[in-house]
């Protein structure tokens, strides 16, 4: 099995900190485990985490995807955090040795890279949970559509926080987005139990409950003219390769 990490965004609660007037993002990088050497690989993710990223904003979180084309693979979080801060990187004394040495040589080359904003008046953390899973939704915006659909997201918004308070989730867009992969718009949701997923859907109806009757068949049109479509992958945290927990607190905090 083929196996990944990104540098991808899911801790939005360190905007809270962040500097005044600046926004946060996320280091997106992908990497490629040697098949042959999975449990190496592991290995030397783990203690790398756990002797350079344990705290502070460059903490780490692991994860893995569970569906997909991309199935099997891992996803390394760090961030988000202001532009500033990724001059200051951790460069302890042996961090780029450890990771030279430990994980490198279990790689193949090759990866991608992107960088994301966290948007916190998209986004919604009422209340503070302990990261397990995650359904990450990332959609492709047409050309020059961005603000437009960024502007659709508030309805979204105003329908979530009404009709579905307890649900914990935020929202990205691509810093440098390409035609490519159609990773533009990025909404993750986190959830406990797989139960979550099998839950009614009844959004379209939440949403004229707010909106009033025929908006949502109208949402659908507007978000089809700045969209092309969407991908879906679901997340497994992986705390065992971590550095840091997956204890989140309310942004309400």
């Amino acid at each position: 099995m083929r196996t990944v990490i990104y540098w991808i965004m899911i801790l939005p609660f360190v905007v809270l900190s962040q500097t005044k007037g600046a926004y946060t993002v996320t280091e997106n990088g992908m990497m490629t485990a040697n098949p042959k050497f999975i449990n190496e690989f592991e290995t030397g993710v783990a203690n790398h985490n756990n002797k350079y990223h344990t705290d502070g904003q460059y903490g780490s979180h692991i994860y893995q995807i569970n569906n997909g084309h991309d199935y099997g693979k891992y996803l390394w979080v760090m961030g988000p955090i202001p532009w500033s801060a990724f001059d200051d990187r951790p460069q302890q004394e042996g961090h780029d040795e450890d990771w030279n040495k430990n994980i490198e040589p279990y790689t193949i080359a090759g990866g991608d890279q992107h960088y994301w904003r966290f948007y916190p008046d998209l986004s919604n953390f009422p209340k503070d949970f302990s990261i397990k899973k995650a359904l990450v939704d990332m959609f492709d915006v047409k050309r020059f559509k961005k603000e437009e659909a960024l502007t659709l997201m508030n309805k979204v918004k105003k329908v979530m926080r009404e009709k579905y308070q307890d649900d914990s989730y935020g929202v990205y867009y691509n810093e440098f987005p390409n035609e490519i992969d159609g990773k533009d718009l990025m909404i993750v949701s986190f959830y406990q139990n797989s139960g979550w997923l099998g839950r009614t859907d009844n959004f379209s109806i939440k949403f004229e409950e707010v909106f009033g009757k025929g908006s949502f068949d109208k949402f659908l049109k507007e978000w089809e003219s700045v969209t092309n479509g969407k991908q879906s992958e679901i997340w497994s945290f992986r705390e065992d390769l971590s550095g840091i927990d997956g204890e989140m607190k309310s942004s309400k905090k």
